[in-house]
């Protein structure tokens, strides 16, 4: 059904019936009820077009994404957050416009979003320390928020992060008080402000316990199974080899597994492993009882969250910039144990 059909069967015109759909606030309480209903009657839905016609708006959120890490987007971290953030657009009568880009014209495409007014607001992934598109998006006026946070820019800004630093801090101690004295990190890109954070958390447990720090058991890259096996079995092949091993993923905890019973080694009694960012939709962390002890947070909420930050911001243009910091909780599963006593 159009909307010609509809106003016909309604007996309004076109004009009428459009409004009501879209919110105009001089349509009346009943006209709007009644409209609506022979909307939903007949599966009716306004085009985007013309309900961005109506608003002044795109009704669009764009999410820009450089070549040098369009891997991530087959990453379940990346598409749980996609999903969580879907299901807020879609309820809020706004699409998602996804743009592959090559890293040199990644300023240039936000600045054509605004020029061409193709989207409403954009989210910025994956923030590094000083992250220059925070300024850039704040100079062209173009609504945003940060999935994470960037340490290095004063200017205030939107974010959405998980406490990172808490989280890693948190699963240091938990394995210190299991009696481990060698741990090892195995964390994403230390360029990414999140990977800073959780090295700082780290950092910070040790040294409150007297621990110093051993570059062999620290090492950073990309977080995929592959770098998380070689990680590890290059540091089990050290004469003092760790006893435990905190994760920077699910994904890289494979990899950890991988090699650490590929070495002949029980995970659990011989090497204990810690993971974050275990609550993902399409890579379950066990049943009841989880494989891996984790530090959980969910990517899905993150982006339903961020979502509506984003959406709130451009309604309300000029309002004070919203900040939220969600806390990891530490749930424990099978494969931590006490350090063995020699």
């Amino acid at each position: 059904m159009n909307l010609k059909q509809l106003s016909q069967e309604l007996g309004l015109s076109q004009t009428t019936v459009s409004r009501a759909l879209n919110g105009y606030p001089e349509v009346s309480d009943a006209t709007r009820s009644r409209v609506q209903l022979a909307a939903s009657r007949n599966h009716y839905h306004p085009s985007t077009t013309a309900k961005g016609l109506a608003t002044g708006k795109a009704l669009a959120i764009g999410h820009v994404i450089p070549l040098s890490t369009k891997h991530e987007m087959v990453n379940p971290i990346f598409g749980d957050f996609i999903a969580g953030a879907g299901e807020t657009y879609a309820r809020n009568g706004y699409e998602m416009i996804l743009s592959i880009v090559d890293d040199n014209d990644e300023n240039a495409i936000y600045r054509r979003l605004k020029s061409r007014q193709s989207v409403d607001g954009v989210v910025v992934h994956g923030p590094t320390m000083d992250d220059p598109r925070i300024d850039l998006l704040t100079q062209i006026g173009l609504p945003f928020v940060v999935h994470g946070r960037a340490s290095g820019v004063k200017t205030p800004y939107a974010w959405l992060d998980v406490n990172n630093r808490r989280a890693f801090n948190r699963a240091t101690d938990f394995l210190y008080d299991l009696g481990h004295r060698r741990i090892g990190l195995i964390n994403g890109l230390e360029v990414m402000d999140f990977a800073h954070r959780r090295r700082a958390g780290y950092l910070d447990t040790l040294a409150a316990n007297g621990i110093p720090s051993d570059p062999a058991l620290m090492c950073s890259g990309e977080m995929t199974e592959e770098f998380g096996y070689k990680s590890t079995r290059d540091m089990l092949l050290l004469a003092n080899r760790p006893t435990a091993i905190i994760a920077a993923s699910l994904i890289m905890a494979l990899g950890v597994r991988r090699a650490v019973e590929e070495t002949g080694l029980v995970m659990g009694r011989d090497v204990s492993i810690i993971t974050h960012d275990d609550a993902l939709s399409y890579l379950n962390n066990g049943g009841a009882v989880p494989i891996f002890t984790a530090t959980r947070s969910s990517v899905r909420e993150a982006g339903r969250r961020l979502a509506e930050m984003l959406i709130a911001d451009i309604a309300n243009p000029g309002s004070n910039p919203q900040n939220q910091l969600l806390e990891a909780e530490l749930m424990v599963g099978q494969s931590t144990g006490p350090a063995l006593t020699s």
